[in-house]
């Protein structure tokens, strides 16, 4: 099955059983989900969550109970500025410098709260919560299609900050958990953990994508997100 025939398919199933939540409707997304709160709950119950200090984070709707548990348990949370677009292109969250974790966590409060800085002033990864649309028992995750979570990690992994044992993590429902089989690329950050309202999975998955993909990219891409050219040079 191709990617986009799934994600439709997935979208379809929240919406026709009900298991979607705001926003509406959950095509064309990473689709928040009912039971939100209880996945995140498992998910800080794992290993990966309580050795980690530093979180990097999606800013989607579905993870936003992900986001607030990790201000609340005192680690650090960074996101990506939307589509890579400054140089200093992540947001971070500290713990100790917010008031409000509530009205930071947001989707629009991000902006408005965060502090941005550029890559190279951040620390060593600990977690990553990716957003997925859909997702398989092995690791293998779709997003919404526009590939800035799999650029993000290659971002970060050109400059040492993640690496293959960096766990990757994403929250879903269980209808999300898919059999079908799709065909991975390259550039594809697989996940180690996937968790639901119900469960959580070790995927055993092995070895992750070690920097960016300049193939996939245009000009017109690096020349809108400056963050790139500090690595092309040294890609040549």
């Amino acid at each position: 099955m191709d990617k986009q025939s799934l994600r439709k398919r997935v979208w379809d199933a929240l919406e026709d059983e009900g298991a979607a939540r705001f926003p509406f409707p959950p095509h064309g997304r990473i689709p928040n989900f009912a039971g939100a709160d209880r996945a995140a709950e498992r998910l800080a119950e794992t290993d990966a969550w309580r050795t980690a200090e530093t979180v990097k984070a999606n800013p989607d709707a579905p993870q936003l109970p992900v986001r607030r548990a990790a201000l609340r348990a005192g680690k650090t949370v960074y996101m990506a500025v939307p589509r890579l677009r400054d140089e200093r292109c992540f947001l971070e969250l500290d713990p100790d410098a917010l008031d409000d974790y509530d009205a930071a966590t947001t989707v629009s409060g991000i902006g408005e709260h965060g502090r941005q800085v550029p890559p190279d002033a951040m620390p060593d990864i600990d977690l990553v919560v990716s957003g997925s649309v859909a997702v398989s028992e092995s690791g293998a995750r779709v997003g919404k299609g526009e590939g800035f979570s799999d650029l993000e990690w290659a971002v970060l992994r050109e400059l040492g900050l993640v690496d293959d044992g960096t766990p990757v993590a994403t929250t879903v429902h269980e209808l999300q958990v898919r059999e079908e089989d799709w065909a991975t690329d390259a550039h594809d950050v697989p996940l180690d953990l996937v968790v639901t309202p119900e469960r959580t999975v070790e995927t055993g998955s092995v070895g992750k994508p070690r920097g960016i993909d300049w193939s996939l990219l245009s000009e017109t891409d690096i020349d809108e997100m400056p963050v790139l050219g500090r690595f092309r040079d040294g890609s040549d």
